[in-house]
């Protein structure tokens, strides 16, 4: 007798409404991958990330990449990922962790990746971080190493089925009889990247909209900083990748993203060492300052025409710059104390006495003659030379 294997039931057409990832398969995960093939882009963590919560691979991409910052939180885990996750169709079980326990050791991960982020958040002692690797140390021993599942155990075989013509479903029967195996429905393969329009133009329009009403507030008078113009490129960018992970897709915003972030980082640099130069050439003691501050620029203090010396006497002043030069002639018959320093690469001068170097600092007392009144003079930079000297008698 010949069976007929019953036709597979239509499949039913894939729903448009409602998450095409359940909360189920967000929970169970064991099953996460990284991906192979062109899209991927270093490892495929991103991309298998990215397929489990169905968002596009870029916006967790962008995420890794601002979480290097605080903390090192995106190295973390992106790194122990790297470890932890099986690449598709892989048969080989990393750490030989089973599905289970793979799980519970990604939850770790997310733990110690948050710990980082708060860690650079309050400062480096929030959080003792040798206890936590010692845990670690414990917990992967116990999960990968004690509870391992060694080798895959045999199952039985499955339980034969036939077609029952009374009610058209298979129902099990006697070992020996004819049977078919049950077709399955298997659902067509997801695709993550929701597909819509390219963003590219339409962000680079909306940047150059902004730009432009930036630029009519500058000329109407307003105060428009110099990185406001390359902060509102990139908050722009930032607000297209968000939206392109869920509706269209991000095209090249990325690259321009991180061109104009570059940008921000040099106006914010510019502004920050916008300095000047100041020269003060005091007649008197009392116009000589206490102190005198610039960003970017040198600092020229000629004290060789103060008449009255005497109330110098037991004088501080203050001087200091990021970037630049100080410069402080003395006249005859005034003894100076000098404390300098230059935190980066610089050079001192200090009554003849040379310095060069990267983090130098140096003391030095200036003799005037007996009885001369005594000035101190305190002197830093990030990055520059300082010289004091005596005035030249020709």
């Amino acid at each position: 007798m010949t069976t007929t294997p019953p036709e597979a039931p239509p499949e039913p057409p894939p729903s448009s409404e409602g998450p095409r990832v359940t909360r189920e398969e967000l929970k169970d995960l064991g099953r996460i991958s990284r991906t192979t093939g062109p899209d991927r882009k270093v490892a495929g963590v991103a991309g298998g990330l990215a397929r489990h919560v169905d968002v596009d691979p870029v916006i967790l991409r962008v995420a890794f990449v601002v979480l290097v910052f605080f903390g090192g939180a995106g190295v973390i885990a992106y790194g122990l990922c790297w470890l932890l996750l099986p690449e598709d169709g892989s048969l080989r079980r990393p750490l030989g962790l089973d599905d289970r326990n793979r799980g519970i050791a990604l939850v770790g991960v997310g733990i110690l990746s948050g710990l980082a982020l708060l860690s650079d958040t309050f400062g480096n002692d929030f959080f003792p971080w040798p206890v936590a690797i010692v845990i670690g140390l414990v917990v992967f021993f116990v999960v990968g190493v004690l509870d391992r599942d060694r080798r895959v155990k045999p199952t039985a075989p499955p339980v034969p089925h036939a077609l029952d013509p009374a009610t058209g479903g298979y129902s099990p029967v006697a070992p020996g009889t004819p049977t078919v195996t049950p077709p399955s429905y298997r659902p067509p393969p997801r695709n993550p990247r929701r597909r819509g329009p390219i963003l590219f133009w339409f962000t680079m329009a909306l940047a150059a909209l902004g730009i432009g009403v930036l630029g009519i507030v500058d000329l109407a008078g307003a105060p428009v900083a110099d990185a406001a113009y390359p902060a509102l490129v990139v908050g722009v960018c930032g607000a297209m990748l968000v939206l392109g992970a869920f509706y269209g897709r991000a095209g090249g915003l990325i690259f321009v993203g991180l061109v104009a972030a570059l940008v921000l980082s040099l106006a914010t640099v510019s502004e920050r060492f916008d300095g000047e130069d100041i020269t003060r050439h005091p007649l008197t003691a009392a116009e000589v300052p206490s102190s005198l501050d610039t960003s970017a620029g040198e600092i020229l203090l000629d004290l060789t025409d103060v008449s009255d010396l005497a109330a110098l006497d037991g004088k501080k002043v203050d001087l200091h710059a990021d970037v630049g030069r100080i410069v402080v002639i003395v006249p005859h018959g005034l003894s100076v104390e000098v404390d300098a320093a230059v935190d980066g690469p610089g050079h001192l001068e200090l009554f003849g006495d040379e310095r060069g170097g990267i983090g130098i600092d140096d003391e030095v007392r200036h003799d005037g003659g007996f009885g001369a009144p005594e000035l101190f003079v305190d002197a830093g930079l990030s990055v520059g030379e300082i010289k004091i000297y005596e005035e030249h008698v020709s």
